[in-house]
């Protein structure tokens, strides 16, 4: 994937690591559309930032994702890369299935769901372009979990693993996968996260993905240097340490 000269879906990027990545790409001299729910928020972005386009997106919702699909496909014929970014994020207690149920199934759909719905949406106008990118977001916590949320660990494993597969699969067209795999990062994706001494400032985090964009073009996962003390615990035969660690500390 260029760094330039695009022209990128962002369904789930009015606020964030989305919004941020999204101004961030649209500086770099790609076309810019950014997809929500509410639309004020996308009136507000339109309005702030002359040049990125908006459309409303539902991506829990089949009818809403097909309706977009198809309005930012008639809008930008040329679209050739989609960013999944919509995500939630819900502390669980397993303990009881009031404790959890309608919160799993909330994460599933909107995390796991949500891009399968969106790549059955748009892999068919992806391979006619003569180069095009699906990029998903999985997490740090994708490869060592973090105990208070476990839906959003496992939607994010099953994302690392289907990104995998459909590189694998689509490699003979000219779509290829790329993977964010963000640390905590300070947004608002749990209560308190924007103000935890944890989490990655978010401008530094931003600047260190496009950094990478620009660097390895090609590279299959984006990951900035913070991500890595949990993408590669296992690996580096520490795995059982770093979960320890990571569940003894106050992520948030």
């Amino acid at each position: 994937m260029n760094i330039t000269g695009n022209t990128i879906f962002i369904p789930g990027s009015t606020s964030g690591i989305g919004l941020a990545l999204a101004l961030a790409l649209h500086d770099k001299g790609n076309t810019v559309i950014v997809g929500g729910r509410r639309t004020e928020l996308l009136d507000d972005i339109a309005s702030q930032h002359p040049g990125i386009d908006t459309v409303q997106i539902d991506t829990t919702d089949p009818a809403s994702i097909s309706s977009a699909a198809a309005s930012v496909i008639d809008k930008h014929p040329d679209l050739n890369v989609i960013v999944a970014m919509a995500g939630v994020m819900h502390v669980e207690d397993w303990h009881h299935p009031d404790g959890f149920l309608n919160s799993a199934e909330a994460v599933i759909t909107t995390n796991l769901l949500g891009p399968i719905r969106l790549i059955a949406a748009f892999i068919d106008h992806l391979q006619k372009q003569p180069a095009a990118t699906i990029v998903t977001v999985s997490s740090g916590l994708a490869f060592t979990p973090l105990k208070i949320t476990p839906s959003y660990n496992a939607s994010k494993a099953a994302i690392h693993m289907l990104t995998e597969s459909l590189r694998l699969q689509l490699s003979d067209t000219s779509v290829s996968l790329k993977e964010l795999v963000p640390p905590s990062v300070a947004t608002d994706l749990l209560p308190g996260q924007r103000e935890s001494s944890f989490a990655m400032p978010l401008d530094e985090f931003i600047a260190e993905v496009m950094q990478i964009l620009q660097s390895d073009p090609g590279g299959k996962e984006i990951q900035v240097e913070r991500v890595k003390f949990l993408r590669y615990s296992e690996v580096r035969g520490e795995y059982d340490d770093v979960v320890r660690s990571l569940n003894e500390s106050d992520p948030n």
